[in-house]
């Protein structure tokens, strides 16, 4: 099964987030003009109108080209218990019917009560290069229902998986497909972009403000 790529989000979607990203700035703005003169109402409604226009029309173009991510409905989830039957243990043991979840987009398989974990995670890693796979683990502490089972998965998964594609929380850990860490760091540096310029934006239209 190949990896699915999305369409572009189109110019009308792409408008619309310009417009929104224009809004929050007009928004920003529109506090700073309340707060240093609030009688003036004409310069307030300009605020509120005339950024989320700009937005559109300049970040519109370019937002249109982001691809939409693609719904896989219940794909992963059937491919992955396909690829992993082989690992079932029997009624009230581990099995792929019980231990192997997926919201349609990513699977989640809980790797406690298992004997072969190395098995079920070399299995299940070749399936992070297409969906994102969450392992679930527990905290690894000593009252946890089987301490030594995080360490175990994380120490193969280390071997196997590089850094960028991985990640932990208190009780599970995650592989991710390589597109999906590169729309994850792409998101990132468009909301440090907008931290950076807002504030800047936001300082000088106080100085003309006051």
């Amino acid at each position: 099964m190949s990896l699915k790529e999305g369409e572009p989000v189109g110019l009308v979607t792409g408008l619309q987030a310009g417009a929104f990203m224009g809004l929050y700035l007009g928004f920003s703005l529109a506090v700073i003009s309340v707060l240093t003169d609030p009688g003036e109402l004409k310069r307030l409604v300009s605020l509120m109108c005339i950024p989320p226009m700009f937005g559109s029309i300049l970040l519109g173009p370019f937002l249109a080209r982001r691809r939409r991510p693609v719904f896989l409905g219940k794909q992963p989830l059937t491919h992955a218990r396909e690829n992993l039957h082989q690992f079932n243990e029997g009624q009230g043991n581990w099995r792929v019917l019980s231990h192997i979840k997926s919201d349609g987009m990513s699977i989640r398989i809980d790797m406690h009560n298992l004997t072969n974990v190395i098995g079920v995670v070399d299995a299940a890693l070749a399936l992070s290069d297409q969906y994102s796979v969450k392992f679930i683990v527990g905290q690894g502490t000593v009252n946890s229902r089987q301490p030594e089972l995080r360490n175990k998965v994380l120490t193969r998964i280390e071997e196997k998986v590089s850094i960028s594609r991985r990640s932990r929380s208190a009780k599970s850990i995650e592989v991710s497909p390589e597109p999906t860490v590169k729309y994850v760091d792409q998101q990132r540096k468009i909301n440090r972009m907008i931290l950076i310029l807002l504030p800047i934006f936001s300082f000088f239209a106080w100085l003309e403000m006051r």
